[in-house]
């Protein structure tokens, strides 16, 4: 049986005082995307899914049950890239203990980057280094929330392939929330919508 096909990911009736029983399976080197207005659920179902808020039901990861793993060691298997990524010391190089050369290059960043003032950020440089600090830790699914809406076109199109790349090179699979419903069927091979706190997957 190929691998590939099973899910690295299965979440069952996965609810919260709002969010309502959501059930999904991600495979290997695959994205779903999702939408939905403002205020429908799309953080609070990956913030549900990461473990960050009090919620019920059953999320595997590669088979084995969530409740085994430490709250860090599930966030780091499990990433979540917020819209607003906290930044809470005033250097650069403080908030990973790996920084990939090769992903802070790409991404445009000059070899001085880890000595920058956090201060300094502008909205688009945080959102940058905030995926590269995401992808450091390696997680075998990544848990998208807006994570190009303060780029531009160059940089919007450097980060879809970048997370592409990474889905495909690490077997791992990812959640995007985007309002934008063309930067979903680029990046996307299956999408959804929340509607008030219910999960609703599209038909292709």
């Amino acid at each position: 049986m190929d691998e590939r096909l099973d899910p690295l990911l299965l979440v069952r009736e996965l609810h919260t005082s709002f969010i309502q029983k959501v059930s999904l399976e991600l495979t290997r080197a695959n994205c779903l995307g999702l939408h939905g207005e403002s205020g429908s659920g799309k953080t609070l179902l990956l913030r549900a899914i990461a473990d960050l808020d009090i919620n019920e039901g059953t999320v595997l990861l590669e088979g084995t049950p969530r409740e085994r793993f430490s709250g860090p060691q599930w966030r780091q298997r499990v990433g979540l890239l917020p819209a607003e990524s906290q930044w809470w010391s005033d250097v650069v190089a403080d908030h990973a203990a790996r920084w990939p050369r090769e992903l802070l290059s790409a991404l445009g960043f000059p070899g001085d980057v880890l000595r920058w003032q956090t201060g300094r950020l502008s909205s688009g440089e945080k959102q940058r280094l905030a995926l590269v600090r995401l992808l450091a830790n390696r997680p075998r699914v990544l848990l998208l929330d807006e994570p190009t809406a303060n780029l531009d076109t160059a940089n919007t199109d450097i980060v879809e392939q970048i997370i592409n790349d990474y889905l495909h090179q690490h077997q791992a699979a990812a959640i995007w929330v985007s309002h934008d419903p063309e930067q979903l069927n680029r990046v996307a091979a299956s999408r959804a919508i929340m509607e008030q706190g219910r999960f609703l997957p599209e038909e292709h």
